[in-house]
């Protein structure tokens, strides 16, 4: 969102054509799931479903939560196979509270697994100021996410209270990370991108650094922006893909790399790409990429395959604040990977149908 104002490689399958066949019920990683359920995937996976995030839960299944065209409540769907997130029910988790803090827009939500309880990450501003938007968590009181209760376990207090958002979490080497979005002070920029450790689910400790600053000029189309980071860990390097400039045709990706023994915490760990890893294709249709995360689904011979989920819009142009237009619909397509190690994201297919050949 914008406010206005190496090591050798296992083989893997490769993206051809247009359809992505997915694992059949009792493949490896998946649980055999209602007969309505597709295991084809067909794009868009969910419309209007923005900045959309997926996790896999203990039995394989998939979870899903992402902004919704009001801005007004956290949703969530599960499904046995990544393509039956499209027919999935709906379940409201929260909705934002008629005045006072988080009364305001709600952005981004994330669900992850947090040191063996539920955890969703969001983004929400005020009642009377619904741009002034701070990093929130909520906590779920069972182990089951579709099912359990869930409540505000506390605001993330960052070192400068400041427009922040698009937090998300890792662990690395029995370390926990947070990495987000915010606009520091005395630096010229929407939001820049920032990482620490973390105490428990909700609290950040020790240093808070700084690893992207908007600069190039893919960044700072529109707006100064470095958003929506989405973390992978492959090949002995850890990648934190991120969103740049604004939420229209321009809105584009970026790549962090670092190595995965170096200290994460320093800001010389970081390499920027030059140039965006993905980005609009005229060709098939679809515009302004962007804020994805990383999931996987097994072939037909029970092997891993990295997935993008992203959103994107099927049209160029837009009526008034593209923030405000409902049509990024969340997308997936299998993400590849180069001969050095580092992914390819390859261009946004187009709509329809996806397929894996091994």
């Amino acid at each position: 969102m914008v406010a206005p104002h190496g090591r050798p490689l296992r083989r893997r399958t490769v993206l051809t054509g247009s359809a992505l066949l997915l694992p059949a019920a009792g493949s490896p990683g998946c649980t055999a799931g209602p007969a309505e359920e597709e295991d084809a995937v067909e794009n868009p996976l969910v419309r209007r479903r923005a900045d959309p995030h997926v996790q896999r839960d203990e039995q394989g299944r998939y979870l899903m939560t992402g902004s919704v065209p009001q801005y007004d409540r956290v949703v969530l769907r599960r499904a046995h196979a990544l393509g039956g997130l499209a027919a999935a029910a709906e379940r409201t988790l929260w909705t934002r509270p008629a005045d006072g803090p988080m009364g305001g827009y709600v952005w981004a939500p994330e669900i992850h697994r947090v040191d063996g309880g539920w955890y969703v990450y969001f983004a929400a501003g005020d009642s009377d100021d619904p741009f002034r938007i701070r990093p929130y968590v909520l906590e779920a009181d069972g182990d089951d996410p579709m099912t359990a209760a869930w409540t505000v376990r506390d605001r993330i207090r960052t070192a400068f209270d400041t427009f922040a958002l698009d937090a998300t979490t890792f662990a690395l080497r029995g370390r926990r990370y947070l990495v987000w979005a915010q606009a520091e002070p005395g630096i010229e920029t929407n939001s820049n991108l920032y990482i620490a450790r973390m105490a428990d689910p909700s609290t950040l400790v020790g240093p808070e650094v700084r690893i992207a600053v908007p600069q190039a000029d893919w960044e700072t189309r529109g707006f100064k922006v470095d958003e929506g980071p989405a973390v992978l860990v492959r090949n002995g390097r850890v990648f934190i893909s991120f969103s740049a400039s604004a939420t229209d045709a321009r809105y584009c990706m970026g790549l962090l790399t670092a190595d995965e023994g170096s200290d994460l915490l320093d800001a010389d760990s970081w390499t920027k790409s030059p140039e965006p890893v993905f980005a609009s294709s005229p060709e098939h249709g679809q515009w302004g990429p962007g804020h994805n995360c990383f999931t996987t689904v097994e072939d037909d011979r029970g092997r891993t395959v990295d997935v993008l989920v992203y959103h994107a819009r099927g049209y160029e142009q837009i009526d008034g604040d593209p923030l405000f237009d409902p049509n990024r619909h969340a997308r997936a397509q299998v993400l590849g990977w180069k001969a050095d190690g580092t992914p390819d994201f390859g261009v946004p297919v187009a709509d329809g149908p996806l397929r894996l050949r091994t």
